[in-house]
C-alpha cells in the first residue's frame, strides 16, 4: 500500500509540474513495477501492453468512431441542429435556451466530447442569444450544461475507453448512456424552465416559426438522425457488432460530408490527420493507464483499497455516493478522460469485489465527471466557452449554472436510486 501511495503522489506532482498525463502514468507504472518485480519484467509489460492492444481488432471502433465525429463536425451540423431545434422551441420563453440543450445533445451523438460539444455550439447559440437578450449566465450555463451530454450519449468515446479499462461490453455501455443522456436534456430544460419562471426577462421568446420553415430545418438534419438510429439500432438489434457500427458510421459520415459539399481534399486530409492525431493521444492515454494499473495490482495498492472499504461495514450504495463525492471534487480540476483513466483501475476491484454491476458504473461515474465540467469554483466547460467569448462574466456564468448542477445531482441521486434507468435497454439486449 505505501508503494501505491508514493507511485500516485509522484505521478500528480509530475502531473503538476505540466508533464502530460499519459506519461506521468505510464513512468511511473514502468519505474514503479521495475522497482518492485524486476526490469526485465517491466520492459516486457510495456511491450506486451502495446503490442496486444495495438493488434486488438475491438480498438478498430475507436478511430473510426473519432472519423466519424470529425466529418461531422466539418459539415456544419451544429447551426443547422440549433435552427431545427429553435424552430420547434423558440417562441417559448427560454426558448433559445431550450434549443441549446437539444442541439446540444444532438452534437453529442457525433462528438464524443463535452468540451468540443461546448466550444462548438457555444459558437453557434451565446451569439444568437445575446441578441436576443438573454442574460449572460443563462446563456453561457445552457451551452456549458448542455455540453457535458459529450461524453454520455452514444457512441462515446469516453465510454468505449471505459470499455476497453473494464472488459466490459461496448454496445452494452452504448445503450445503457441513452436514458440517463436523455433524462439529461429533460432535466436541463426543467433547469431552464425554473430560471425563466423566477426571472423572465432573463430568457424572453423569440420568433414564432412557420411549419414550412419547420419542415424544411427538418430536412437539413433528417440524414444525420437516421444515421445515428442506425447505428444504435444495429447494435441493439444485434445486426451488427460495435466494430462494424462504428464502420459504418464512417462510411454514413463521410457520404453526408459529400452531399452537403463541404468537404474538399483539403479538408479530408485535415481530417484524417486530426483523427490519428486524436487516436494516437487517447491510445497513449491507455497505455499509460494500463501500465499504472499493473503497477498498483503489483503494489497491492488496489487490494489494500478493497479491504479498508470492506472493514467499513457500510453498504454498496453508500460506497457509490462517496465515489460520486471524490468525482465531484476531481471535476473541478481535470478532464474527463483523465479523470476516468486515473480512477478506474484503482477502484474496479473495489466495485467488482462488492458486487456492483460494472455497466451502472460506468455510466454513473460518466455522469459524476460531467458534473464536475461545471462544478463550482473551476468548472471546465465556463473556461472553455470563456476562453471564445472572454467578455464573459465568471461570476455571472457560475451563478448561472448552479440550478443545472443542482438537477444534475438529482440526475446523479435519481440513477443511483434506481438502477434501471441505466440497465433497462441493456436488459432487453441479452
Amino acid at each position: 500500500m505505501t508503494a501505491s501511495l508514493i507511485g500516485f503522489a509522484v505521478m500528480v506532482l509530475m502531473m503538476a509540474s505540466g508533464i502530460p498525463i499519459a506519461v506521468c502514468m505510464g513512468a511511473v507504472g514502468v519505474v514503479g513495477f521495475g522497482l518492485l518485480v524486476g526490469w526485465a519484467p517491466a520492459l516486457a509489460m510495456t511491450g506486451q501492453i502495446v503490442v496486444d492492444n495495438m493488434l486488438n481488432y475491438s480498438f478498430s471502433l475507436l478511430p473510426l468512431f473519432i472519423l466519424m465525429g470529425n466529418l461531422i463536425a466539418q459539415s456544419r451540423l451544429s447551426q443547422d441542429l440549433y435552427s431545427a431545434a429553435y424552430a420547434f422551441l423558440g417562441h417559448y420563453r427560454g426558448g433559445l435556451a431550450h434549443a441549446t440543450i437539444l442541439a446540444c445533445g444532438g452534437f453529442s451523438a457525433v462528438s464524443g466530447s463535452s468540451m468540443a460539444t461546448a466550444a462548438t455550439m457555444g459558437k453557434v447559440a451565446l451569439p444568437q442569444m445575446r441578441r436576443y437578450g438573454y442574460a449572460d449566465g443563462l446563456a453561457v450555463a445552457s451551452v456549458a450544461a448542455g455540453g457535458t451530454l459529450g461524453i454520455l450519449i452514444p457512441p462515446s468515446v469516453i465510454l468505449i475507453i471505459y470499455g476497453f479499462l473494464t472488459n466490459t461490453d461496448i454496445a452494452q455501455l452504448f445503450m445503457a448512456g441513452v436514458l440517463p443522456g436523455l433524462l439529461g436534456i429533460l432535466l436541463y430544460s426543467m433547469a431552464v424552465t425554473y430560471v425563466t419562471l423566477v426571472n423572465p426577462k432573463a430568457g424572453p421568446r423569440g420568433e414564432r416559426t412557420a411549419w414550412p420553415q419547420r419542415l424544411r430545418a427538418l430536412v437539413n438534419v433528417w440524414a444525420i438522425v437516421l444515421l445515428f438510429v442506425l447505428i444504435l439500432g444495429g447494435i441493439y438489434s444485434g445486426l451488427f457488432t460495435p466494430n462494424e457500427a462504428a464502420g459504418i458510421g464512417a462510411a454514413g459520415a463521410f457520404l453526408f460530408a459529400l452531399g452537403r459539399r463541404t468537404l474538399t481534399w483539403q479538408r479530408f486530409l485535415h481530417i484524417v490527420v486530426d483523427t490519428v492525431r486524436t487516436t494516437s493521444m487517447m491510445f497513449f492515454l491507455l497505455f499509460g493507464a494500463l501500465l499504472f494499473s499493473n503497477f498498483l495490482s503489483i503494489a497491492g495498492g488496489a487490494t489494500a483499497l478493497e479491504q479498508w472499504i470492506g472493514g467499513l461495514g457500510v453498504s454498496p450504495l453508500t460506497v457509490m455516493i462517496i465515489i460520486v463525492c471524490i468525482y465531484l471534487v476531481l471535476g473541478t480540476m481535470l478532464e474527463s478522460l483523465s479523470m476516468i483513466l486515473l480512477t478506474v483501475p484503482l477502484l474496479l476491484p473495489v466495485v467488482s469485489g462488492l458486487g456492483i454491476d460494472l455497466v451502472w458504473f460506468g455510466i454513473v461515474v460518466v455522469i459524476a465527471t460531467e458534473v464536475g465540467l461545471i462544478s463550482p469554483p473551476v468548472g471546465l466547460n465556463i473556461f472553455v466557452l470563456k476562453a471564445t467569448f472572454p467578455d464573459i462574466s465568471t461570476g455571472q456564468a457560475f451563478r448561472g449554472v448552479l440550478p443545472f448542477f443542482v438537477f444534475d445531482l438529482v440526475r446523479i441521486g435519481l440513477v443511483l436510486a434506481f438502477p434501471a434507468i441505466v440497465l433497462f435497454l441493456p436488459a432487453l439486449m441479452n
